[in-house]
């Protein structure tokens, strides 16, 4: 038997044939691209719309206040504001990392982060700073903008900040 034989047969595009898989004959049905079911020529219901994601997506909803945050007029600067407060204030505590002065320039990262969450709460349309719904972002650069506050604290040498229940679990889980 060649092996040509044991491949299903093309079908046009667009169609699919609804055989069983195991090979037993069935009523000729075919869905076109409307998601109609014709059987044998005669005309059927509409089927019902399918919840799953098509194969290739054609559209992508904007996140909860992605839009401009200045009128389209504007320089592509000025329509990114909030955005590029947050990224100059997270490089300026990279310089000032960079500079030697660890604990102030993670500090000012940290309030960045934390100024993106409350631009993202205050503001109905905050540009590219928009990522997800406003719930996700918010608790994004709120938990990251606190954990990176917190931590350069609490950074040695001389920490600013002491935590007395966090010297007991390190001497716990180091023995």
């Amino acid at each position: 038997m060649p092996a040509e034989a044991d491949e299903p047969a093309a079908e046009p595009a667009g169609q699919r044939s609804a055989a069983p898989p195991n090979g037993a004959a069935a009523p000729s049905v075919t869905a076109g691209l409307n998601g109609a079911a014709a059987h044998n020529g005669a005309a059927a219901p509409p089927a019902a719309r399918s919840r799953r994601f098509p194969l290739i997506t054609r559209d992508t909803a904007r996140p909860e206040g992605g839009g401009r945050a200045a009128s389209g007029a504007a320089p592509a600067p000025a329509r990114q504001w909030p955005l590029l407060v947050v990224m100059a204030g997270v490089g300026v505590g990279l310089l000032v990392v960079a500079l030697d002065a660890f604990r102030a320039g993670t500090i000012l990262v940290g309030l960045s982060l934390l100024a993106g969450a409350l631009l993202r709460w205050a503001l109905p349309e905050v540009g590219m700073l928009a990522v997800r719904s406003r719930f996700t972002d918010m608790l994004t650069y709120g938990v990251l903008g606190s954990a990176i506050v917190l931590l350069s604290l609490m950074a040695q040498p001389k920490p600013w900040l002491k935590v007395p229940f966090l010297e007991d679990v390190v001497h716990f889980t180091v023995r």
